[in-house]
This record gives C-alpha cells, sequence and structure tokens, in this order.
C-alpha cells in the first residue's frame, strides 16, 4: 500500500483504539480473516497456526505503542490497559485463545518497556482480588461485619484463571512479574491447601501458578518463598488473619470476613488444623519439585534450621520457670517454641513425604550430612531424646560409610565435597560422648582424606549396615597387596552386641592405592546357609534401626524366593517380624510389616489365625497406647494379606470382619477409626459380598456414627456407608435390602446434626451416591431397539 494510505489507515485505528472498546474492536477487524485463511490452506495447518500466533503477537506490539495522537503515555495506559485485561474474559471459544495470545503479548510487552506504568495499570488490577484478602492490605474490618464478602467467587475465580493466563501461559520470568506474583503467593497458597480439602477448580491452577514461580526464580528467592509459605518467615504476606474462604456454590471460594468465637478449644483447633494443612499441602507442592532439587535444598534447609534453634533453645533461658521474667520475654519464648515445634513439623512431614529420590547430586548429600553431624556437635545425644539423635546420626554416619563404601561410584571431584565434612568429623572424634561414634567418625575422616585409599574396619561395618551387605562383601582391595595392615582391635567395642559379633567375624580394614576401584559387591546366593540365615536372625536385633532394618529386608526377599532354609523356620521368622513391629523407628516396623505380609500370603492358613488372635487379644503387660498402636500396625498387615490374596480371600471373610468390628469398638478412638478403615476396604476386596454378616456391619456402623464422641471415628463410620453405596451402584436395593432405610435415615441424621465438617461431607456424598443409584432404578435410561414384525 502506499505510504499516505499506511498514514491513514494507522491514524483511524488510533482513534478508535482510544475510545470506549477500541481494543477489541481493533484487534477483531485485524484478527478476522484468521480462521478462513486457516481453512483455506487444507493440509498446511501447522503453517496456517504458527500465522495466527505471529498475527496475534504483532498485534500486541501495536497495542503496546503508544500512537501519537494520544497526549502523554500515562493517559494512553490508563485508557487502554483496562480494555487489555478484559480481553482475558472473552467467553467466544473460537476467539479466546487469540484475545489471550494478544493481550499477554500486549502485557508483556509493556512490563518490558514501561515497567512501572504496567505494574500500575495493568498488574496491580490483576491481582487486586488476591491483595485485598492479604496479610499485607489495610483492611477497614470495623466498617464490615463478621461474614461479609470480601472477594465474591466469581472475581476471586477470575482473578486466578487470569494470573495463570499471563504469567504461567505467559512464561515471562521477568524480575516485575516474579516479584509482583510474590507478594501473592500467600494468598494464592492459601487458595491452594483450601482447593486440596474439598472439591475445587482452583486446585490446578494455583499448584501452576505457585510451581511456576518456584521453576523460574532464584533458587535462593524460592527458599525464602517455601520458608514463608511454611510459616517461617514474613518474606510473602499471606491471607489475613481476620480472613476466611468458604467453598463456594459454583465450585470455587469466596473470602469471608471471618466470625469470631468464643470458644477457645475451638479456636485453638481450628488453627491447629489449618497449620497442619498447610504444612501436607507444602509437602504435596515440593513433591513436585524433586527433579529440579528444590525440594532437597529445602530439606536441607530445614534441617540446619532445626539446628540454629535447638541452638538457641540451649542457650535462652525459660522466663516462665525463672522468677522476674517480663511479659515480653514470655512471648518471645513462646515464639521460639512455636518456631521449634513448626521446624520439627516441617522435618517429619518432609522425611514421610518426600521419596528417596530427593537428593539429585552428591553435593546435596554433604550438605545433609553437614547438617546433621552439625546438629550432634552443637546438641550431643543427652536427655529424652537421646536415644533418637543417637539413632539419626547413626544414619548419617552410616550414610557416610555407604558412600565411601561403592554405593556411588565417585570421582576426585566428589571427594573435594566430601571434604567439607572432615571438620565436622574430627569434632565428633574428639567431644562425642560415646565411644563407638568418636572411632567411627575418626575412621571415615581418615578415609575420606586418603580418598578411600585406606578404609579401617569400621567404615566397612556401617556400610554392610547400611547396604544390607553380608559383612566382608563389601567394596575390597585386591589380594595381595602389599603392606595391607589388619584392623586395630578396638577395647571400646562391646563383646555382647549383634554388631560387635559381626566385626569380630571377620570384619578387616582395606588400604588400597588412590584412584583404584574397589570391586563390586558379591550378589547373595539363591539359598543361604544356616550360619547365614543365622546371622541375619542375630542382625535382626541389631540396636541400629539401619542394620535391623537391613536384615529384615533380607529376611523378607528370603520369603519371596522361597528359600527352603528359610521356610523351613517360618515360624521363627514369625516371631522375628511380630516382635520388630512393636519397633517404634517406621524403617523398622515397616520392614517387618512387609515381612509378615510376604509370609502371610505363602502360607495363609498358618499364618491369619496367629495374626487375627494378637490383633483381637494384644499381649499381655503392655501399655493400653503400646497395644493400639501395634494393632494398628497388625491391622495394616492384614490388610496387606488380603490385598496379595486376591479372590482367595473369602475364606477368610468372616474371621477378618469379626476381628475390625472388635476393634470398631475398642477403646483406642485411633484403633477405631483405624479399624472402620480396614473394614471399609475389606468390602471393596470382598466384591460387597458379605452374606448374612452385612447385618452386623451396618448396625455397628450405625451406632458408631450415631454415639461415638470423637469425630474421626464417626467421620470413619460415615465412610464405611459411602464406600458401600459406592461400590455397590445398582445392587443397592438387593444387598442392602433389608437396612436400606436404617442406613438413608443415618445420613439424613448427620447431614443435619453432625457438627463435624468432614463428617457431613462424608454424608452427603452417600446422600449423593444413592439418590443417583434410585434414579437408575427407578428411571432406567431409554433404549432404542428396532423390532421387525412379519404381517401374516
Amino acid at each position: 500500500a502506499p505510504a499516505w494510505l499506511r498514514r491513514l489507515c494507522g491514524h483511524l485505528l488510533s482513534e478508535r483504539l482510544l475510545r470506549p472498546g477500541g481494543v477489541q474492536a481493533v484487534v477483531r477487524g485485524v484478527l478476522e480473516g484468521t480462521d478462513g485463511e486457516r481453512g483455506t490452506l487444507g493440509g498446511a495447518g501447522a503453517e496456517a497456526a504458527a500465522l495466527d500466533w505471529r498475527k496475534c503477537d504483532a498485534v500486541g506490539k501495536i497495542l503496546a505503542a503508544c500512537p501519537q495522537q494520544c497526549l502523554s503515555l500515562e493517559d494512553y495506559y490508563r485508557q487502554v490497559c483496562p480494555q487489555i485485561l478484559d480481553l482475558l474474559h472473552i467467553q467466544d471459544k473460537v476467539a479466546a485463545r487469540q484475545f489471550q495470545r494478544v493481550a499477554t503479548t500486549t502485557l508483556l510487552t509493556m512490563a518490558r518497556e514501561q515497567p512501572q506504568l504496567a505494574e500500575r495499570h495493568l498488574l496491580q488490577p490483576l491481582l487486586a482480588p488476591l491483595r485485598r484478602c492479604s496479610e499485607a492490605a489495610e483492611l477497614a474490618l470495623e466498617d464490615l461485619t463478621a461474614g461479609a464478602v470480601l472477594v465474591p467467587e466469581a472475581e476471586l475465580g477470575s482473578c486466578v484463571e487470569d494470573t495463570l493466563k499471563v504469567y504461567v501461559v505467559g512464561n515471562d520470568s521477568s524480575s516485575l512479574l516474579l516479584g509482583s506474583l510474590q507478594s501473592v503467593l500467600g494468598v494464592v497458597f492459601s487458595l491452594y491447601s483450601f482447593a486440596k480439602q474439598n472439591v475445587s477448580y482452583l486446585r490446578s491452577p494455583c499448584q501452576d501458578i505457585l510451581l511456576w514461580f518456584l521453576e523460574k526464580a532464584e533458587r535462593e528467592q524460592s527458599l525464602a518463598v517455601l520458608e514463608g509459605l511454611a510459616g517461617l518467615s514474613s518474606h510473602v504476606p499471606t491471607l489475613h488473619p481476620q480472613c476466611q474462604l468458604r467453598v463456594g456454590s459454583e465450585g470455587g471460594a469466596t473470602i469471608v470476613v471471618e466470625e469470631t468465637t468464643s470458644d477457645e478449644d475451638e479456636a485453638l483447633y481450628q488453627k491447629i488444623s489449618s497449620e497442619q494443612c498447610h504444612v501436607e499441602s507444602l509437602v504435596e507442592l515440593l513433591s513436585h519439585c524433586q527433579k529440579s532439587g528444590l525440594a532437597g535444598d529445602f530439606f536441607i534447609h530445614c534441617l540446619k534450621e532445626l539446628t540454629q534453634v535447638a541452638a538457641e533453645d540451649e542457650a535462652a533461658p525459660n522466663p516462665a520457670v525463672e522468677p522476674g521474667g517480663s511479659l515480653l520475654e514470655l512471648e518471645q519464648y513462646q515464639a521460639r517454641q512455636r518456631r521449634k515445634l513448626l521446624v520439627l513439623q516441617l522435618v517429619a512431614a518432609l522425611c514421610e513425604g518426600v521419596s528417596d529420590t530427593v537428593f539429585t547430586d552428591i553435593v546435596q548429600v554433604q550438605e545433609f550430612l553437614a547438617a546433621v553431624l552439625r546438629r550432634a556437635c552443637v546438641h550431643p545425644a543427652r536427655g529424652p531424646g537421646a536415644a533418637a539423635e543417637a539413632q539419626t546420626l547413626a544414619m548419617a554416619m552410616g550414610l557416610v560409610a555407604a558412600v565411601l563404601g561403592g554405593a556411588v561410584q565417585l570421582k576426585s571431584s566428589d571427594f573435594v565435597v566430601l571434604k567439607r565434612l572432615v571438620p565436622l568429623l574430627e569434632e565428633l572424634s574428639r567431644t562425642y560422648p560415646e565411644p563407638l561414634t568418636q572411632e567411627l567418625a575418626s575412621d571415615l575422616r581418615i578415609a575420606i582424606c586418603t580418598h578411600g585409599a585406606c578404609s579401617p574396619g569400621t567404615v566397612g561395618a556401617a556400610a554392610d549396615g547400611v547396604l544390607g551387605r553380608k559383612p566382608g562383601t563389601g567394596a575390597r582391595s585386591p589380594a595381595g597387596l602389599p603392606g595391607r595392615a589388619p584392623s586395630r582391635p578396638s577395647p571400646r567395642h562391646g563383646h555382647g552386641s549383634p554388631s560387635a559379633h559381626r566385626e569380630r567375624s571377620g570384619v578387616q580394614s582395606t588400604c588400597r592405592e588412590p584412584g583404584a576401584s574397589g570391586a563390586s559387591p558379591a550378589p547373595c546366593a539363591d539359598s543361604l546357609a544356616p550360619a547365614g540365615l543365622q546371622e541375619l536372625l542375630v542382625s535382626a536385633y541389631d540396636p541400629q534401626p539401619p542394620s535391623r532394618a537391613a536384615a529384615l529386608r533380607r529376611l523378607a526377599s528370603l520369603v519371596t524366593q522361597r528359600d527352603p532354609e528359610a521356610l523351613r523356620l517360618q515360624e521363627k521368622l514369625l516371631q522375628v517380624f511380630l516382635e520388630n513391629v512393636q519397633h517404634e523407628d517406621a524403617f523398622v516396623y515397616l520392614s517387618a510389616i512387609q515381612g509378615i505380609a510376604l509370609l502371610s500370603s505363602e502360607y495363609p492358613e498358618l499364618i491369619l489365625p496367629i495374626l487375627l488372635a494378637q490383633y483381637e487379644c494384644p499381649a499381655q503387660g503392655t501399655e493400653d497406647a503400646v497395644a493400639a498402636v501395634t494393632r494398628m500396625k497388625l491391622g495394616e498387615v492384614l490388610m496387606r494379606v488380603t490385598r496379595a490374596l486376591g479372590d482367595m480371600v473369602f475364606q477368610h471373610r468372616e474371621p477378618l470382619i469379626r476381628a475390625f468390628l472388635r476393634g470398631a469398638r475398642d477403646p483406642d478412638s485411633a484403633l477405631r477409626a483405624s479399624s472402620l478403615s480396614n473394614l471399609g476396604e475389606l468390602c471393596q476386596h470382598l466384591g460387597f459380598q458379605l452374606g448374612s454378616i452385612i447385618q452386623e456391619v451396618t448396625c455397628c456402623v450405625t451406632a458408631i456414627a450415631r454415639t461415638d464422641p470423637e469425630a474421626e471415628v464417626r467421620r470413619a463410620a460415615v465412610h464405611v456407608v459411602v464406600v458401600l453405596l459406592r461400590g455397590l451402584s445398582e445392587k443397592v436395593t438387593e444387598v442392602l435390602r433389608d437396612v436400606l432405610r436404617d442406613l438413608y435415615r443415618l445420613l439424613k441424621h448427620v447431614a443435619t446434626a453432625e457438627r463435624d465438617g468432614a463428617t457431613v461431607l462424608h454424608a452427603q456424598l452417600a446422600l449423593e451416591e444413592l439418590d443417583t443409584a434410585m434414579r437408575r432404578i427407578l428411571f432406567p435410561p431409554r433404549a432404542l431397539e428396532k423390532k421387525i414384525v412379519v404381517l401374516p
């Protein structure tokens, strides 16, 4: 086109652009031929799509440029920016993607060219609903009544979706965008945690927003944000303490002013439940960040915080005990205690929630080990928690020994990283109160400094215990190496412990030339000799949890391989596994549970009666709390056996159901809830073919749901009803014919009279399942069928 025509068209478009609704009109005018052009291209769909995106980007860049007719850049942004944000809300599905692309490109271009104006006229209005209820916002709550809506459901859902389109889909990680998004991440995380507890479409977009920020930001900034989301710092403004999230009618959420409660116990319960839910949501969020190494870095950061908190706790006095303490000192002490509990809760949740692939390189492993060793130097194992501290230190030093003993193929650069542990190991060898730990720390320091050329016997024994190898099968130096000295005898070793027995049985120090690679561990034979099996049985009572758990898992693998020597001692193995079920370490008792489940699946007629008898009648002489925990572990064993038996579980149906019904009447509330949960899962494995015992099950569930004083037990009882109705579906009137009316009345009673929200939700779900099943029965879908009639 001639130059005069281009100038005239540009002038007319600029005039139209500055009028109300002008942005949408200009965008429609420019893009209106795109669909038609794409249809004429036939097989060149990819090329047409690329042309379409290029045209959208070009339009976005044009909108970002201020025309000459406009008096000032500020006026242009004030007129155009609200219209650009409106492009994100186009309802036409055909044109929505093009308009969103134009809006995103325009916003990102404006943010790059005019960051201050873009933040004032685009980003702040975009995030306004989230900023309005942030902790940093100054709310005039005295002018608002309790329960008043601060952010309606539609506005909040639209804000979250627009944020996803601009930040995640636009995928521009500039400092302006990251900084503006960080100011509302606390509210987004609260919304994500709330949506995770309920059924809401906001869970997925909130998760995508959080993960995008954690991936794009610098590692230090991501760790600071995670620390703020966990409540350990104020780097991230959270949801205002007087704001509350509520379920919306359209599957979203609304933000209202929180109603004050006079019940202090209820307020404390709500606060603790909210903190627990936030920690669980944070751990689930981190489970998606393991490949990038962020989960491992945050785990190490929490361990360092734990060391610092322990040191501060020892240094600071307790003003509640000391006379003359001021109120300010008492508040600071309570804040430190709250932070300590929160760090402990975070570390425990991360240990349970993240997998064994949390560490992605040797640097993270070294930082983890350094955090554990530093805590042992600052806070040696003394007092009530001495056993746990000693186990943690033993695990860390065993991990160092395993790394040096061949579990990881080390390079020279890896030893440079591991040498950072040498000062900590040297301090442990001088100051730690336990002699065996002192010796192992000294030997590990020698092994690291010599790059593994000299590996004393205690290092090999510790590595064998962690890796589950037979003593003496670790990485060894070539035979006949001259100048190799035997390991020095240690007078500090006891003579009665299994670990000392293993060291006396031939574990020797190994010295090899630097850089020489040791041979790989010898593979275990298919069948162990009686002496080897006896040694494993002795190791199953090792005082160190890693060695004990490794021995239990090795015994379980022998049962899986149907080792004849192990199967001959099945009763002895069962006794070993049952005794280790009572161990307090999770790694040990889970290994024992796995072993019992494998043994029971091989010999169900022999093992199941013993398990059922111990589940119904705990051992005499044990405390009630310990007995309840042991019975819950046995319940887990029974459920694993049920899954392994498959269809063969029907012949053991009635004893299993009777055992769980008895457990549902136990004085311990946790055991009652666990038994009901197991009962619901057992009904699923049985295909809901309960036979005549269905009457007992429904009567028990009904009585518990109506009369049990604990909310979690009532919740579990109603969940059993949900499982029954959902599994039976259209057969509900046949199988539950005699008890269906009682179950319906129970659910209506729970839905109207129950105070626990989760129990009410379960009851509503059960009523919906029942309603759906009855509608299918009363109003079956009409099926069209063709009939051919032959007339006479």
